[in-house]
């Protein structure tokens, strides 16, 4: 594993503002500011952030439960038991599971991710998002991209512009995935929310120095395409296979607020 890189610590990212979403301690004084003041106008973020990743744990059981046994989450953040390899190597212990994320906080606890099964395998990439080459070159490592893949794009790509690469990267990295593989998103929608509450909530996180690009269901749509959406469709987190499990406390009547859906490569 390489060094460490240098942390910036002078602006919020959006892996450890996740993390104070969650309860967690590894972030800085400027994420726990934007946090509060975000949560302060909206004090269900935290709520939703827990139904965004009980969505991706629900999805990683049933791609497994689908017979996919390779999963590659780019936009992985600070690991919070149970993570996307415990969800899958529970059901499938020879699952193979390769994480990517940008912030070097993730890569300093990047061993608490690689704990896996005998049987299976896990690797970590250090990259931005849109180092496509570079993240699959590197995953190919532990994944074999001749074989089905779950590509996990969960509550990341709102943090990317149309202009900034997104529909981009989605196309470039979909590109190199066997046919069999699915693609996995949940996405940040103003769809469910009054639209002067989603142009503050936009506004806060730029004035943090941080990307939103909260996208309709429309725009989310896009990045599936000539892909097939399974079922139940793109629908909000909380409505995709609830039966699976993984209640959230506090999530009676609040709303994800995101998008969420599975597509197969035909």
């Amino acid at each position: 594993m390489t060094q460490t890189p240098q942390i910036d610590t002078s602006k919020p990212h959006p892996a450890r503002l996740y993390d104070w979403y969650l309860g967690g301690k590894d972030n800085y004084p400027p994420d726990e500011e934007l946090g509060r003041r975000l949560t302060e106008f909206a004090p269900v973020i935290p709520v939703m952030a827990r139904m965004n990743r009980a969505f991706t744990l629900r999805a990683t059981r049933w791609l497994a439960g689908q017979g996919v046994r390779q999963f590659l989450d780019i936009g992985t953040g600070i690991p919070t038991e149970p993570n996307l390899h415990q969800a899958a190597q529970r059901l499938a212990p020879e699952a193979r599971v390769v994480y990517c994320d940008n912030d070097p906080v993730v890569l300093a606890h990047a061993q608490a991710l690689l704990h896996g099964t005998p049987q299976g395998a896990l690797g970590y990439v250090q990259a931005d998002a849109r180092e496509t080459s570079r993240i699959l070159d590197e995953a190919a490592a532990v994944l074999d991209f001749g074989r089905p893949v779950a590509l996990s794009l969960n509550a990341l790509l709102h943090f990317l512009s149309d202009e900034d690469g997104a529909y981009r990267l989605v196309e470039e990295l979909t590109a190199r995935l066997a046919p069999g593989s699915y693609l996995v998103l949940s996405h940040l929608t103003p769809d469910f929310h009054p639209e002067e509450a989603s142009r503050k909530v936009h506004e806060m996180y730029r004035a943090g120095g941080v990307t939103m690009e909260m996208r309709t269901r429309e725009r989310f749509a896009r990045f599936f395409d000539g892909l097939d959406i399974v079922a139940p469709g793109l629908v909000a987190a909380e409505e995709w296979h609830p039966e699976l499990g993984e209640p959230v406390e506090g999530q009676g009547g609040v709303h994800s607020g995101a998008y969420v859906g599975a597509a197969r490569k035909p």
